[in-house]
């Protein structure tokens, strides 16, 4: 039981999920910076939307094969070496393409953050995964997801204050969105190698088992977690059923995350007539709302449906389908009207995302393959994204914006009844599938 826990864990615990928060959230200024700088780029550099596409195609392959590698590895060698690693190669990354004015330069850097981005996720979750048990996880990960909702709102928010006020060092113009989300970022990865640690033992304590029994009481032995061979927890992880077919799911989800995270500001600026400042203020209601759905789901599936994650999502993947299908008529009458549009596909968006790449991998997964499953799912998700960018600019080119939430109703509508094959998953009779 959960008030089996040692004063020590109880310390260590509050640690971690504040710190792994601030990690992963923070991964999001070298991120969303980007997106907030595209219609900069476009009038001052002159760029379209087919280069903007090359190079978030770019990025989000090489997160996509990141995040397959990176899961093992940090299965393997510990989330605070690669996580680390990885924060400092997004500052990098960030530094440089402030310097950037050729299309090659954007091009290879948001490529090469792209792996150091890809080492968030799988190493954060599996941190989480280390510290926390199965049925603490839907409460507990619902809101530690909200790490990469606040972390989008404050990223876009702050990337759009540095990179369009005027009166902060005005002859940098949009590089300002580049280097002092950055240096933010830089103080972030300092944190996170310094107060972060793999799991209880490092520092001491006995670790949490696999199952929901508690842990040891004081005074006992520390239990150290085996380190099975890698062939060994690939086995036991690639062959789950529910494992591919989560990943196919969020093939779709992701797909259309990453394209409200990337395209929002340049679609509020084309089709609906927003300044770069407006449209970079409003984008960030789809985070801020997308925040309840993370804790509500979590909430959810825990108390509602006894850690069972996709009745939950499955609910609220029907209703993205159900708001994407009204967003352009709630848009059409005006900027009241699109932001509770935005905000509505937001939270059905984030709350079974965070479900499906959080307590639900950290459960399929188990202890020692979170970190494999979660960048499993992850990567199949982050395959969607590499397509996301194809088709947005296809679609808005072809058919008008519109278009792409109608588009978006189908592939919810996709998710939804994938995930709904798996409605009793969880049952102690189910978990082995």
């Amino acid at each position: 039981m959960v008030e089996a826990l040692t004063t020590g864990h109880r310390r260590w615990r509050r640690r971690i999920f504040a710190v792994t928060w601030l990690a992963y959230g923070g991964f999001y200024l070298c991120r969303k910076n980007f997106s907030v700088c595209m219609p900069l780029l476009a009038e001052d550099l002159g760029y379209v939307k087919k280069d903007f596409a090359i190079i978030i195609m770019l990025y989000s392959i090489m997160y996509a094969a990141g995040q397959f590698y990176n899961g093992i590895l940090a299965d393997r060698f510990g989330p605070r070496l690669i996580v680390g690693l990885g924060l400092i190669l997004s500052v990098c990354c960030s530094v440089v393409m402030g310097f950037g004015t050729a299309l090659w330069v954007f091009m290879v850097m948001f490529a090469l953050n792209g792996v150091g981005q890809a080492t968030g996720w799988p190493g954060t979750v599996k941190n989480m995964a280390t510290w926390f048990r199965r049925k603490e996880r839907g409460v507990v990960m619902g809101w530690w997801c909200t790490c990469y909702v606040v972390g989008g709102i404050v990223a876009t928010v702050f990337a759009t204050f540095c990179a369009t006020n005027t009166f902060l060092l005005p002859g940098l113009s949009w590089r300002r969105g580049f280097w002092v989300p950055a240096i933010g970022l830089g103080m972030v990865a300092v944190i996170y190698i310094t107060f972060t640690r793999n799991r209880p033992s490092d520092v001491g304590l006995p670790n949490f088992p696999e199952d929901d029994e508690a842990p040891a009481e004081p005074g006992t032995a520390v239990a150290t977690l085996p380190d099975p061979p890698l062939s060994q927890v690939l086995r036991e992880v690639l062959s789950k059923r529910v494992l591919w077919v989560t990943g196919i799911s969020y093939f779709f989800v992701k797909l259309t995350r990453y394209a409200f995270i990337f395209w929002l500001p340049l679609y509020m600026t084309e089709a609906l007539q927003y300044k770069a400042g407006q449209a970079g203020y409003t984008s960030s209601v789809y985070e801020f709302v997308g925040f309840a759905g993370v804790v509500a789901g979590g909430y959810m599936s825990d108390k509602v449906f006894r850690a069972r994650r996709f009745p939950v999502v499955t609910l609220m993947l029907y209703g993205l389908a159900l708001a994407c299908f009204i967003h352009p008529h709630l848009a059409a009458l005006g900027a009241l009207g699109n932001a509770i549009g935005i905000g509505l596909i937001g939270m059905m968006t984030y709350g079974p995302d965070a479900l499906m790449s959080g307590p639900a991998a950290q459960d399929m997964g188990s202890q020692r393959g979170a970190a494999t499953a979660a960048g499993f799912v992850n990567g199949l998700g982050s395959c969607g994204q590499v397509l996301s960018p194809i088709i947005v600019v296809f679609v808005s080119d072809k058919f008008g914006w519109n278009s792409l939430f109608y588009i978006f109703v189908v592939f919810a509508l996709i998710s939804a009844t994938l995930m709904a094959t798996f409605w009793n998953y969880g049952t102690r009779q189910e978990q082995g599938r």
